[in-house]
């Protein structure tokens, strides 16, 4: 539950419900073999702020994140 600024309230220790975890993204390097769901395997060439270029040998395509249907060889 966010506030109206936007901030996450405070859990309490006594309180019966867990705090939502925070989302996992992956962290990808030039260079690194992934697979994804759709293109197959591929390499990747480019890193940026939110996106990774993968090569797929056919085609090059940017993947923003998160990166839900990729994962790292």
């Amino acid at each position: 539950m966010a506030t109206a600024s936007g901030s996450r309230r405070p859990h309490l220790a006594s309180s019966p419900f867990r705090p939502i975890p925070a989302a996992v993204v992956e962290e990808y390097a030039v260079d690194d073999r992934v697979t994804h769901d759709s293109y197959g395997l591929g390499r990747v060439v480019g890193v940026d702020l939110g996106w990774v270029t993968v090569d797929f040998h056919d085609r090059t395509i940017r993947i923003p994140t998160p990166f839900h249907k990729m994962s790292k060889l």
